[in-house]
């Protein structure tokens, strides 16, 4: 099947330039494109901007709308009734007076969203096998658009709805995906969207929305805040840290340069409308800036997901953690737990679906890998109490249906930005195919710590599923235990042996002779772990990081404490030195 080449019109180029503000022209939102996919069977809103009061028609295929530009800015908005998938190109006109918009070879099938950090960024181009997956992706039904990503948050303090409403902040197109698109795609993107539209074969776009360097804070909307004490006063701290920034110190060196640059260009002979423009308030771009800043409440969302919140999607695949597990002295996993929650819940709000489907990736792995050598003092991490907040917050959300947790922390390598992003694309594939698309064909499975109880010197683990390695023959690794003073040692396990083949695998003894009377276990719990359990012994189902302590990475302290990272750094500090006497004790004893 052949494709006509995207196409505007002059007035639609036009049109696509210009941001939204007091419409002067006709204006689609800059979302809708040649080659989109739009969201099959919900309805579909088309929007945009025209001088008030003018009559905009819309016509998609054979159906057609007509709505008034209303309010100082001119907005427009109509929607279609829902529709099947449909793989043959359509038209997409918008018209008033004399203006015309044509977008054309527009699908309907589902769209989702790949939302994040660098992780989830991380093009195709970068991973192994790159060349060989591009090689295959001659797939005209797979379309993908990057939103231009970049922390914004001057609107946030007024009108937030409004304001996200006439955002047009796109300046990509759709493309459909050819082995040269494949290349410039986040590669966790790729692989699922590749594989769903293989499976399913309906049209499938992917919008690729991450950030680099951004944290979970600056992820979720922002009215969000307000509904957990712990968030609202962090959210509270960055009103006051704004409030309270010097502009002027800030604009001085920017000013100073420009001032030079300026003065050098003028010598040169260049002409005064080709002088680079004086750095303001408003042009200032920095991530120390407040309200700049991709750690910021809501910059990150209000520059990404806000863009687009009109748009019905299909769901969103989320992977991010490291900007919040590098924090250190200001790593809060108990606020993350929290800020978890009412991202997700923030999302199916907004996007008008209380059980949109959404996977989270786990933080994966990167730097030192445990081995027995280190295993006590590379346990002492704050990557793994995030990916813990990042299970244990999805699990929190107002309802659990269509939701997953992906475990990723096998995936190892040294880089913070792991080339193995292929197994992470297919497992959220998986997921997707069986659970949400219902093709119980497809192997994806998850199990669940059911109980952890002390006797005669061990802790016995039962699990509802059959946990063991992929290769029959290995030890079970990455167990600590631990006594009443909370500190952890490498622990011994084995499997329990039953004569039910259904019990088979689904209960582990773990002991050690450091800790005599054991209350608690933890499993997989450093930044790179050791851990190779799988979920019914199939490689790409890794059991889930866990531990049945509850004692805290900090006393996570408010923000607006002046004594905080004080407090914190004692704390960790603390910590890390039982995790070298702990393996110092060890290594004394022979293990």
């Amino acid at each position: 099947m052949r494709y006509k080449q995207s196409t505007f019109t002059l007035t639609a180029l036009m049109c696509a330039a210009l941001c939204a503000g007091a419409a002067d022209a006709l204006k689609a939102h800059g979302i809708f494109r040649s080659n989109m996919v739009l969201q099959r069977d919900k309805p579909i809103t088309v929007w945009g901007w025209a001088p008030a009061g003018a009559e905009v028609k819309v016509s998609f295929g054979k159906r057609s709308a007509i709505a008034k530009a209303g309010g100082e800015k001119g907005r427009w908005q109509v929607t279609f009734d829902s529709q099947p998938a449909n793989s043959q190109g359509q038209e997409l006109e918008v018209k008033t007076g004399e203006e015309v918009i044509r977008m054309e070879n527009i699908l309907i099938g589902d769209v989702w969203v790949m939302n994040g950090q660098s992780n989830m960024a991380f093009g195709l181009r970068a991973v192994y096998q790159a060349q060989f997956e591009a090689s295959m992706a001659h797939l005209p039904l797979l379309r993908r658009i990057q939103i231009n990503s970049y922390a914004e948050s001057e609107h946030v303090e007024t009108d937030l709805e409004e304001k996200d409403l006439n955002r047009n902040d796109t300046d990509k197109n759709w493309r459909v995906v050819t082995p040269e698109v494949a290349l410039e795609m986040g590669a966790i993107g790729y692989v699922f969207g590749s594989r769903v539209q293989r499976a399913l074969q309906i049209p499938i776009g992917i919008i690729d929305n991450s950030r680099g360097g951004a944290s979970l804070e600056s992820l979720v909307p922002r009215h969000k805040f307000k509904e957990h004490p712990m968030a609202a006063e962090y959210l509270a701290w960055v009103e006051k840290r704004h409030a309270e920034f010097d502009w002027d110190e800030a604009l001085k060196k920017p000013l100073e340069k420009w001032e030079k640059t300026v003065a050098d260009q003028r010598k040169k002979g260049v002409a005064e409308d080709e002088l680079p423009p004086k750095p303001t308030r408003e042009t200032l771009r920095s991530w120390n800036v407040p309200g700049r800043s991709p750690s910021d409440a809501a910059s990150c969302y209000n520059g990404m997901f806000g863009v687009f919140k009109g748009l019905n999607i299909k769901g969103v695949a989320f992977h991010q953690g490291f900007n919040n597990a590098m924090m250190n002295t200001s790593c809060k996993p108990k606020l993350y737990r929290i800020l978890m929650k009412l991202m997700v819940d923030g999302w199916r709000e907004d996007f008008n679906d209380p059980q949109l489907p959404v996977a989270i990736i786990g933080l994966c792995a990167g730097g030192q890998a445990q081995t027995r050598l280190n295993f006590e003092v590379v346990g002492f991490s704050t990557a793994a109490y995030i990916r813990e907040s990042q299970r244990l917050g999805l699990a929190d959300v107002k309802d659990l249906a269509n939701t997953a947790f992906i475990p990723s922390y096998d995936q190892k390598i040294p880089q913070l930005h792991t080339k193995k992003k292929k197994e992470l694309g297919l497992r959220s594939a998986r997921w997707a195919l069986k659970t949400i698309y219902g093709m119980d064909n497809i192997v994806w499975d998850t199990a669940q710590l059911l109980s952890a109880t002390p006797a005669d010197g061990k802790i016995l683990l039962t699990f509802d599923k059959p946990v063991r390695p992929d290769d029959f023959g290995s030890e079970l690794e990455g167990f600590s235990i631990a006594g009443e003073s909370g500190v952890h040692y490498l622990a011994h396990a084995v499997h329990v042996q039953v004569r039910d083949k259904n019990q088979r695998y689904k209960q582990i003894l773990v002991s050690s002779p450091l800790v005599k009377e054991p209350v608690s276990v933890r499993y997989a719990w450093a930044r790179a772990p050791m851990g190779n359990l799988k979920v019914n012994g199939i490689p790409w189902q890794p059991l889930h990081s866990f531990r049945t302590d509850a004692i805290d990475f900090t006393p996570e302290v408010a923000h607006q404490d002046p004594d905080g990272k004080t407090k914190n750094s004692e704390a960790i500090k603390a910590l890390k030195t039982q995790a070298t006497e702990a393996l110092k004790a060890r290594n004394e004893q022979g293990g």
